[in-house]
Protein backbone atom coordinates (compact mmCIF):
# COMPACT_ATOMS: atom_id res chain seq x y z
CA UNK A 1 0.00 0.00 0.00
CA UNK A 2 1.24 3.78 -1.10
CA UNK A 3 2.17 5.30 1.93
CA UNK A 4 0.19 8.51 0.88
CA UNK A 5 -3.01 6.42 1.19
CA UNK A 6 -4.72 6.44 4.33
CA UNK A 7 -6.00 4.10 6.29
CA UNK A 8 -10.01 4.26 5.87
CA UNK A 9 -11.86 3.31 9.26
CA UNK A 10 -15.62 2.59 9.53
CA UNK A 11 -16.53 3.41 13.31
CA UNK A 12 -19.47 2.15 15.30
CA UNK A 13 -20.73 3.05 18.06
CA UNK A 14 -24.72 3.86 19.34
CA UNK A 15 -23.65 7.28 21.27
CA UNK A 16 -23.15 9.89 18.77
CA UNK A 17 -21.05 12.60 21.18
CA UNK A 18 -18.69 9.14 21.37
CA UNK A 19 -18.70 8.46 18.22
CA UNK A 20 -17.81 12.16 16.99
CA UNK A 21 -15.23 12.34 19.76
CA UNK A 22 -13.69 9.61 18.77
CA UNK A 23 -13.67 10.60 14.70
CA UNK A 24 -12.29 14.01 15.63
CA UNK A 25 -8.38 12.90 17.01
CA UNK A 26 -8.45 9.40 14.75
CA UNK A 27 -8.69 12.35 11.61
CA UNK A 28 -5.71 14.41 13.35
CA UNK A 29 -3.82 11.65 12.41
CA UNK A 30 -2.48 12.11 8.48
CA UNK A 31 -2.67 8.50 7.70
CA UNK A 32 -5.94 7.90 9.29
CA UNK A 33 -9.38 8.39 7.16
CA UNK A 34 -13.05 7.95 9.02
CA UNK A 35 -15.67 6.66 5.56
CA UNK A 36 -18.48 6.06 7.54
CA UNK A 37 -20.02 5.89 11.21
CA UNK A 38 -22.81 3.24 12.36
CA UNK A 39 -24.80 4.04 14.94
CA UNK A 40 -25.87 0.02 15.07
CA UNK A 41 -24.10 -3.44 14.47
CA UNK A 42 -26.93 -3.89 11.56
CA UNK A 43 -25.85 -0.51 9.78
CA UNK A 44 -22.33 -1.64 10.38
CA UNK A 45 -22.34 -4.54 8.04
CA UNK A 46 -24.09 -3.29 5.44
CA UNK A 47 -21.42 0.15 5.83
CA UNK A 48 -18.39 -2.39 5.34
CA UNK A 49 -19.85 -4.31 2.99
CA UNK A 50 -20.17 -0.93 1.10
CA UNK A 51 -16.97 0.87 1.81
CA UNK A 52 -14.78 -1.97 2.35
CA UNK A 53 -12.86 -0.38 5.23
CA UNK A 54 -9.58 -1.37 5.96
CA UNK A 55 -9.92 -1.10 9.89
CA UNK A 56 -13.42 -1.44 11.25
CA UNK A 57 -13.33 0.22 14.92
CA UNK A 58 -16.94 -1.35 16.99
CA UNK A 59 -18.06 -1.05 20.45
CA UNK A 60 -19.35 -4.33 22.14
CA UNK A 61 -22.67 -2.78 22.96
CA UNK A 62 -25.11 -1.73 20.27
CA UNK A 63 -28.30 -2.29 19.18
CA UNK A 64 -28.99 -4.25 16.35
CA UNK A 65 -25.79 -7.17 16.46
CA UNK A 66 -23.41 -6.63 18.55
CA UNK A 67 -20.00 -6.12 18.26
CA UNK A 68 -18.81 -9.20 18.83
CA UNK A 69 -21.61 -10.47 16.40
CA UNK A 70 -20.39 -8.11 14.06
CA UNK A 71 -16.62 -8.99 14.31
CA UNK A 72 -17.66 -12.32 13.36
CA UNK A 73 -19.42 -11.63 10.57
CA UNK A 74 -16.33 -9.14 8.90
CA UNK A 75 -14.67 -12.66 9.82
CA UNK A 76 -16.49 -14.66 7.25
CA UNK A 77 -18.00 -12.07 5.08
CA UNK A 78 -14.42 -9.87 4.78
CA UNK A 79 -11.58 -11.66 6.19
CA UNK A 80 -8.90 -8.81 4.90
CA UNK A 81 -10.40 -6.48 7.07
CA UNK A 82 -9.07 -5.78 10.48
CA UNK A 83 -11.25 -5.43 13.58
CA UNK A 84 -10.52 -3.15 16.82
CA UNK A 85 -12.60 -3.25 19.16
CA UNK A 86 -12.98 -0.15 21.51
CA UNK A 87 -15.19 -0.39 24.18
CA UNK A 88 -15.55 0.28 28.14
CA UNK A 89 -15.86 -2.82 28.75
CA UNK A 90 -13.02 -5.21 29.96
CA UNK A 91 -15.29 -8.06 31.66
CA UNK A 92 -13.00 -11.16 31.25
CA UNK A 93 -16.05 -13.00 29.01
CA UNK A 94 -16.35 -10.06 26.76
CA UNK A 95 -12.64 -10.37 26.32
CA UNK A 96 -12.72 -13.78 25.71
CA UNK A 97 -15.73 -13.97 23.21
CA UNK A 98 -14.04 -11.12 21.06
CA UNK A 99 -10.89 -12.65 20.53
CA UNK A 100 -12.36 -15.91 19.92
CA UNK A 101 -14.74 -14.28 17.65
CA UNK A 102 -11.38 -13.04 15.60
CA UNK A 103 -11.32 -9.22 16.36
CA UNK A 104 -7.36 -8.32 16.08
CA UNK A 105 -7.07 -5.61 18.73
CA UNK A 106 -9.27 -4.50 22.21
CA UNK A 107 -9.06 -0.97 23.20
CA UNK A 108 -10.52 0.71 26.54
CA UNK A 109 -11.77 3.91 25.96
CA UNK A 110 -9.95 4.77 28.63
CA UNK A 111 -6.83 4.84 26.48
CA UNK A 112 -5.14 7.70 25.44
CA UNK A 113 -6.16 9.43 21.54
CA UNK A 114 -2.47 8.51 20.96
CA UNK A 115 -2.55 4.68 21.68
CA UNK A 116 -5.65 4.56 19.95
CA UNK A 117 -4.54 5.94 16.82
CA UNK A 118 -1.26 3.77 17.36
CA UNK A 119 -3.45 0.93 17.27
CA UNK A 120 -5.45 1.10 14.45
CA UNK A 121 -2.64 1.48 12.42
CA UNK A 122 -0.79 -1.77 14.29
CA UNK A 123 -4.38 -3.85 13.40
CA UNK A 124 -4.50 -2.08 9.60
CA UNK A 125 -0.67 -3.60 9.78
CA UNK A 126 -1.84 -7.15 10.77
CA UNK A 127 -1.06 -7.02 13.89
CA UNK A 128 -2.56 -7.42 17.16
CA UNK A 129 -3.88 -4.27 19.73
CA UNK A 130 -4.23 -4.96 23.07
CA UNK A 131 -4.88 -2.75 26.00
CA UNK A 132 -2.62 -3.93 29.04
CA UNK A 133 -5.29 -4.82 30.79
CA UNK A 134 -6.84 -6.63 28.41
CA UNK A 135 -3.39 -8.75 27.29
CA UNK A 136 -3.46 -9.66 31.56
CA UNK A 137 -6.82 -10.75 31.59
CA UNK A 138 -6.32 -13.32 28.46
CA UNK A 139 -2.78 -14.38 30.21
CA UNK A 140 -4.94 -15.16 33.22
CA UNK A 141 -7.49 -16.99 31.29
CA UNK A 142 -4.95 -18.73 29.13
CA UNK A 143 -3.26 -20.07 32.23
CA UNK A 144 -6.53 -21.66 33.93
CA UNK A 145 -7.76 -23.31 30.48
CA UNK A 146 -4.07 -25.12 30.19
CA UNK A 147 -4.49 -26.79 33.69
CA UNK A 148 -7.84 -27.93 32.59
CA UNK A 149 -6.60 -28.98 28.51
CA UNK A 150 -3.37 -30.67 28.29
CA UNK A 151 -1.61 -29.34 24.72
CA UNK A 152 0.13 -31.07 22.09
CA UNK A 153 3.46 -30.40 21.49
CA UNK A 154 3.81 -28.06 18.10
CA UNK A 155 6.03 -29.27 15.15
CA UNK A 156 9.11 -26.95 14.51
CA UNK A 157 7.06 -25.82 11.29
CA UNK A 158 3.84 -24.92 13.39
CA UNK A 159 6.35 -22.97 15.94
CA UNK A 160 7.74 -21.33 12.87
CA UNK A 161 4.45 -20.39 11.75
CA UNK A 162 2.89 -19.51 14.99
CA UNK A 163 6.48 -17.19 15.57
CA UNK A 164 5.62 -14.95 12.79
CA UNK A 165 2.22 -14.50 13.62
CA UNK A 166 3.53 -13.25 16.93
CA UNK A 167 6.00 -10.98 14.85
CA UNK A 168 2.59 -9.63 13.59
CA UNK A 169 3.11 -11.11 9.57
CA UNK A 170 -0.43 -11.74 8.05
CA UNK A 171 -0.69 -15.40 6.49
CA UNK A 172 0.68 -14.67 2.96
CA UNK A 173 2.99 -12.92 4.59
CA UNK A 174 4.00 -16.08 6.16
CA UNK A 175 3.80 -17.82 3.37
CA UNK A 176 7.00 -15.90 1.49
CA UNK A 177 8.83 -15.93 4.83
CA UNK A 178 8.56 -19.88 4.68
CA UNK A 179 8.51 -20.28 0.91
CA UNK A 180 4.69 -22.01 1.14
CA UNK A 181 1.42 -21.63 0.43
CA UNK A 182 -1.21 -19.31 1.83
CA UNK A 183 -3.26 -22.40 2.48
CA UNK A 184 -0.14 -24.47 3.83
CA UNK A 185 -0.10 -21.74 6.28
CA UNK A 186 -4.12 -21.66 7.07
CA UNK A 187 -3.61 -26.00 7.31
CA UNK A 188 -0.72 -24.75 10.04
CA UNK A 189 -2.89 -22.62 12.04
CA UNK A 190 -5.94 -24.95 12.26
CA UNK A 191 -3.32 -27.54 13.44
CA UNK A 192 -2.27 -24.65 15.94
CA UNK A 193 -5.30 -23.94 17.28
CA UNK A 194 -6.75 -27.21 17.67
CA UNK A 195 -3.65 -28.27 19.66
CA UNK A 196 -3.37 -24.77 22.31
CA UNK A 197 -7.15 -24.97 22.36
CA UNK A 198 -7.21 -21.72 21.05
CA UNK A 199 -9.81 -19.77 19.10
CA UNK A 200 -7.98 -16.93 17.81
CA UNK A 201 -4.40 -16.03 16.88
CA UNK A 202 -3.81 -13.79 19.61
CA UNK A 203 -4.89 -16.91 22.40
CA UNK A 204 -2.57 -19.44 20.38
CA UNK A 205 0.40 -16.97 20.83
CA UNK A 206 -0.77 -16.36 24.60
CA UNK A 207 -0.59 -19.92 25.17
CA UNK A 208 2.40 -20.30 23.54
CA UNK A 209 4.39 -17.66 25.51
CA UNK A 210 2.61 -19.14 28.96
CA UNK A 211 3.89 -22.32 28.08
CA UNK A 212 7.80 -20.68 27.32
CA UNK A 213 7.73 -21.89 23.88
CA UNK A 214 7.98 -18.39 22.59
CA UNK A 215 10.08 -15.79 24.17
CA UNK A 216 7.45 -12.76 25.91
CA UNK A 217 9.21 -10.15 23.73
CA UNK A 218 7.67 -11.45 20.42
CA UNK A 219 3.97 -10.92 22.47
CA UNK A 220 4.82 -7.34 23.44
CA UNK A 221 6.40 -6.56 19.44
CA UNK A 222 2.94 -7.67 18.40
CA UNK A 223 0.69 -6.41 21.20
Amino acid sequence: MDSTTPIRVLLADDHAVVRAGIRRFLEQAADIEVVAEADDGKSAQRLIDKYQPDVAVLDIQMPGASGIDVTRWVRDAHPQIGVLILTAYDDDPYVMAVLQAGANGYVLKTASPAAIIRAVRDVHQGNSALDAVIVQKVMNQVAGGMNQQPVENLTPRETEVLRLVAQGYTNKAIGVQLGISDRTVQGHLAHIFGKLHAGSRTEAVMRAVSLGWLPPDLMERAG
